[in-house]
């Protein structure tokens, strides 16, 4: 039983290692949102740190979410954001984006 309970200790360590949480900048790849958008320069959306200094020191998280969601009309141009639907992009993935975003 000893042995049992160590394989399966030793087990759920190795797994938890190799599953570590991809990083907003991973996560943003991943989803396809660096098509658009690149941390320093804006491409077709904005640069990712022009989109932090907008909304430094402000507790835009519950508004960005939906909105990133959504998409919508240019708020950063004429060119209106694409939605994100959740197929495409997880709720906790995108909070982790947007939160990654945040700290630029």
């Amino acid at each position: 039983m000893k042995t049992l309970n160590l394989l399966c200790l030793a087990s759920a360590a190795l797994l938890s290692l190799g599953a570590q949480a991809a990083t907003g900048e991973e996560i943003m790849t991943k989803s396809g949102c660096m098509a658009c958008h690149k941390v320093d320069v804006k491409v077709v959306g904005p640069a990712l740190k022009d989109i932090a200094k907008k909304y430094k020191g402000q507790d835009v998280l519950a508004k960005l979410l939906p909105k990133v969601r959504a998409g919508g009309p240019g708020v950063w141009g004429p060119i209106p954001m694409s939605p994100n639907p959740v197929e495409k992009i997880s709720d906790a993935d995108l909070k982790t984006a947007v939160q990654w975003i945040l700290t630029l």
